[in-house]
């Protein structure tokens, strides 16, 4: 096979000093993102990194339209109607990293998909988040921003009555039974966790900050570090997660990711948090005045909460996404925005006017970053250019706001539908990227409709 550019940016002198600065890793994970977040891909041997960064790797083209269980998805268009042929995987500049706590030791790299022309294929969705990046510089502006990741540590064992349980405190085997909302004294009895997650982060070049305790037993908050490119920001929280999810592993406990594992207690949320430069570093967002906001900040905000509806889908993409949204439950259920307020979907936080940004608040952690990342940012797009005023804002209770606001869906059916229709959402992602990510959640849903669930029974056994 004949060399060629990577059409990715990456470089083979990449890899040569990651291999010399690393001789004790023996292989590594190679990650491609589907459309549900989930990594996909191969774990090579040490030999063949040099040729990963000289020629790609190939890879089918369905790869792309698999459903949440690894399933080919045939009305994405990408499978027998492309042959399911080859395209090209190329790796991500900047991605690879040691792992840690690995034996035999590996390393980790992100990669992104390419014709065999080296072309971008388009129902990437690392691709749909670059392209927004791109319509934004040519108005002279530059995305920033941070997520932050909420999630529960369960233990490996169900209840008698088959309900999930938080985990006991990897230190002491301690049971975790109570919310505790913010106790430093409950981080505690999971230090032994937070430190290999701390260690891991570090070595992956990730800033992981604040760890809270969040509201529910066994629920947790990390915080990452405000990124200026905000596709680092993504790949930052998907890298995250699979910390998490490994280091619990190894503790022997489950690191969960669902937006609402338990029906009595506060779901998991990705809140994401945005700003906008120009081209010289300056945030846009920053008032004259301290608290008379700037029209940047509030056309964005006017943008956001005008595609909310029809976004819904990206934000809360499964079946169990919408069981998350309820009055008092610190997730919004409509379009809403206020300063230092937490019931609302859109908020101005409180603090340093230099780090002026809006918090988006609507999306679930099981949802895509690059995805939300890439809505959120054409959502802004549009306020900016059509000049979209917000409303007023939302001062008290956010629940019991949001009348006059566009309404958003009330449930995962309405929200494919709201999706498949919206050319705002076909701008956002990309016409290819829409169709494929609409299509699989359609046949998501099909799936999750016709299966029996334990509820059924639970309802209607004894009863009809």
């Amino acid at each position: 096979m004949t060399d060629v550019t990577s059409p990715s940016g990456s470089t083979l002198a990449e890899a040569e000093a990651f291999l010399a600065a690393h001789p004790e890793i023996e292989a590594f994970d190679i990650v491609l993102h589907d459309a549900n977040g989930i990594g996909r891909g191969k774990i090579i041997r040490r030999h063949e990194l040099l040729s990963f960064y000289k020629n790609g790797r190939h890879l089918p083209i369905s790869i792309l339209g698999l459903d949440i269980c690894g399933e080919d998805v045939h009305e994405t268009g990408l499978i027998w109607d492309q042959g399911d042929g080859d395209l090209r995987a190329w790796p991500i500049p900047g991605t690879l990293k040691p792992l840690h706590n690995t034996q035999p030791p590996r390393g980790e790299v992100f990669m992104s998909m390419y014709d065999l022309e080296g072309q971008k294929m388009t129902s990437d969705p690392r691709h749909a988040l670059q392209r927004q990046v791109d319509l934004l510089a040519e108005m002279g502006l530059k995305p920033a921003g941070a997520f932050e990741l909420e999630f529960f540590l369960l233990s490996n064992e169900r209840d008698a009555r088959g309900k999930m349980v938080p985990a006991r405190d990897v230190l002491d085997g301690r049971p975790s039974t109570k919310t505790e909302v913010y106790s430093v004294d409950h981080l505690h009895g999971m230090l032994p966790l937070f430190s290999d997650i701390y260690a891991a982060a570090e070595k992956s070049g990730i800033k992981a900050e604040t760890m809270i305790s969040e509201y529910a037993p066994g629920q947790y908050e990390l915080t990452l570090h405000y990124r200026e490119d905000v596709m680092l920001a993504a790949d930052d929280l998907m890298r995250l997660k699979r910390i998490v999810r490994a280091q619990a592993r190894a503790h022997g406990v489950t690191a969960c990711f669902m937006a609402k594992p338990n029906e009595d207690y506060a779901g998991s949320g990705m809140h994401f948090h945005v700003s906008m430069q120009d081209l010289a570093g300056n945030n846009t967002f920053i008032e004259a005045v301290e608290g008379q906001w700037s029209d940047t900040i509030l056309h964005a905000l006017g943008g956001l909460r005008a595609t909310m509806g029809e976004s819904m889908l990206v934000f809360a993409p499964h079946a169990n996404s919408w069981r998350r949204f309820s009055s008092q439950s610190y997730a919004p259920v409509s379009p809403t925005w206020g300063v230092n307020n937490r019931s609302v979907a859109l908020r101005i936080p409180a603090g340093d006017i230099r780090a002026r940004r809006i918090e988006h608040r609507p999306a679930g952690v099981d949802a895509n970053p690059y995805l939300v990342a890439a809505t959120v940012l054409a959502g802004i797009r549009k306020g900016l250019i059509e000049k979209i005023n917000p409303g007023p804002e939302t001062t008290g209770n956010g629940y019991d706001a949001g009348q006059d606001a566009p309404p958003i869906p009330a449930d995962w059916r309405s929200a494919i539908v709201a999706a498949q229709g919206s050319e705002f959402l076909k701008d956002a992602l990309g016409p290819d990227m829409h169709r494929t990510f609409t299509a699989i959640k359609a046949a998501e849903y099909a799936r999750v409709a016709r299966t029996v669930s334990e509820v059924d029974f639970d309802l209607y056994l004894h009863t009809v």
